[in-house]
């Protein structure tokens, strides 16, 4: 009778069972982390819970016998199994996830060179973003890249909650975004002054992806544009080619007479004064290697450049273009406003964009053997060529033929030679096509080559030589790519796509130009207005009512 009444009172410790396992669980949620505690809690729970089922199996056989026991375990099976099914079809979606972006200018889409950047990346490459408030629409471009490449994360902090990291990258303030490479780390813009840009991000990736940094100089000593800061000087454009992983520097012939084996891309800019003939003969040896020359010459100057550009096909007009479509922006008619443009990669994306050239020349293209030339920009057809008059006066004269179209910009590119100057010097010489192989889609080595190299030296020496090539870039203005007008329209991308090609860099991000929304809205006149409110408000619902009425009465 005493181990009856004993029994009786001890089987209700097993009701600490599920208390210890609601404690266990209410510890692990509560801290954030299922340490020691929490786990012993949930275990004692457990075996408790245990030792009770088994020490009572009539209560335990009674209670799976039941037919709401049974009921409620199918019902708990199916609920778990659609948890579980619901689960894996939101894991598969994250982690395969795929878009279709309906927006007519493809809003929400990453343009081709971020793909292809971003499919390029070898190692991680890490966003962070020091922001108290994390902005959707930067959310949502961060989250576009990282669906790219599993190269690509990002990650928000607020600087306040862990200042420790926010002083290990020098954040200042909140709202800086850096770029995190391994142990290399840069800084990228701050989102309190603009939005995050594909642009800026993807040249950034680019650029700290990059091993190697292109030099570009710029020619000086004959009146050309200046890089400091002030008017009609290119330190804008020098701005924009840093963020490009570009190095800007100035470079005087008349000092070093031969042109810097590292030079990348050579930029005569504007120049007022001609060329000395050593200085003529060190671009035509610049142009018997790989390399790339970006002429931009303004009208009424002679640079001393007749017969190189006479090499190429290119003859420089001395009249003056006069656009009426600057008249009619609200300049006057010796700004030539381009909408135009020749299908090349460097403005195989403006689409009818406008750019705009103050005092700019036509420029003149003939065929010539082994010279590849492609229009950039061309001039509407009504402008007119002009010479300059003394009295400096130009206005557009309706009586006057126009001219036609008018090239403005030219691209043009052309095979290394045979016997370029600087291949001795090359770290590691392969003799360039001859101008037969060079026009074939798949050129074979010279038997020199073949014979010094083994089967993958020599295919990878055809890769390099296919993709060697001389490239020349001439515009007929300089002003367009000055301060201030560098970042109106599509200026700067001209100057800035020219510069990349001429590079030839293989993973070459040419200019991202911002997408934006089609205007769809309509404007209508207030009597159009009133008419639409009137139709949809009083007519359309006078007729339903009055066919709803009829209707009632053929069937009474």
């Amino acid at each position: 009778m005493k181990t009856a009444i004993k029994w009786k009172y001890i089987k209700y410790l097993f009701w600490l069972g599920p208390i210890l396992i609601i404690m266990g669980l209410s510890a692990g949620v509560v801290a954030g982390s299922w340490g020691p505690l929490p786990l012993a809690l949930i275990m004692a729970g457990v075996i408790i819970s245990g030792i009770w089922l088994f020490s009572e199996p009539t209560v335990l056989k009674g209670f799976l016998d039941r037919r709401s026991t049974q009921a409620g375990t199918n019902a708990l099976a199916a609920t778990l199994a659609v948890l579980v099914i619901l689960g894996l079809i939101n894991f598969l979606g994250v982690r395969y996830s795929k878009q279709v972006d309906l927006t007519e200018n493809q809003l929400f889409t990453l343009s081709p060179q971020t793909q292809e950047v971003l499919q390029n990346l070898e190692q991680p490459v890490k966003v962070w973003v020091f922001a108290i408030t994390p902005n959707p629409n930067d959310r949502r471009l961060l989250e576009n890249y990282q669906r790219q490449s599993n190269q690509f994360s990002f990650e928000y902090v607020d600087p306040q909650a862990r200042p420790g990291l926010a002083r290990d990258f020098g954040v200042q303030q909140a709202g800086e975004v850096y770029l995190e490479r391994g142990e290399n780390r840069t800084f990228l813009q701050q989102i309190a002054q603009e939005p995050l840009s594909e642009r800026r991000i993807t040249n950034a990736v680019g650029q700290i992806a990059s091993d190697r940094q292109p030099k570009v100089y710029f020619l000086q000593g004959h009146g050309e544009r200046a890089l400091e800061p002030g008017q009609g000087s290119f330190s804008q454009a020098l701005g924009s080619l840093g963020d490009e992983n570009f190095v800007a520097e100035p470079l005087n012939l008349a000092e070093n007479p031969d042109i810097p084996e590292d030079t990348t891309v050579l930029v005569l800019a504007g120049p007022q004064r001609a060329l000395l003939p050593p200085e003529v003969t060190a671009l035509r040896n610049y142009l018997q290697r790989k390399s790339g020359l970006l002429l931009m010459l303004d009208p009424d100057t002679d640079p001393g450049l007749g017969a190189l550009l006479q090499d190429w096909g290119i003859s420089l007009d001395d009249r003056l273009i006069i656009d009426p479509n600057g008249q009619t922006a609200g300049v006057n008619a010796a700004v030539t406003i381009v909408t135009q443009y020749g299908v090349h990669p460097i403005t195989e994306e403006f689409g009818d964009g406008i750019s705009f050239y103050p005092l700019a020349r036509p420029i003149g293209v003939t065929e010539t053997p082994e010279v590849e030339a492609s229009p950039l920009l061309l001039t509407g057809d009504r402008v007119q060529a002009k010479p300059i008059p003394e009295s400096g006066e130009l206005n557009f004269d309706p009586n006057l033929p126009p001219q036609g179209s008018l090239t403005l910009g030219v691209a043009l590119s052309r095979p290394v030679p045979d016997e370029a100057p600087q291949a001795e010097a090359s770290p590691s010489p392969a003799p360039s096509p001859s101008p037969e192989a060079s026009a074939s889609p798949t050129p074979s080595p010279s038997p020199e080559a073949s014979a010094s190299l083994d089967a993958d030296e020599a295919t990878e020496a055809e890769d390099d030589e296919t993709a060697s090539e001389t490239r020349l870039v001439v515009i007929g203005n300089s002003s367009f790519a000055t301060d201030g007008l560098f970042e109106q329209q599509l200026n700067g991308d001209v100057f800035l796509n020219s510069v990349n090609w001429l590079s030839q860099q293989d993973t070459q991000v040419l200019s991202i130009r911002p997408k934006e929304a089609t205007n769809r809205r309509i404007i209508m006149t207030p009597r159009q207005q009133i008419t639409s409110a009137l139709t949809a408000l009083v007519i359309l619902p006078v007729l339903g009512f009055g066919a709803a009425i009829l209707v009632w009465l053929r069937r009474r």
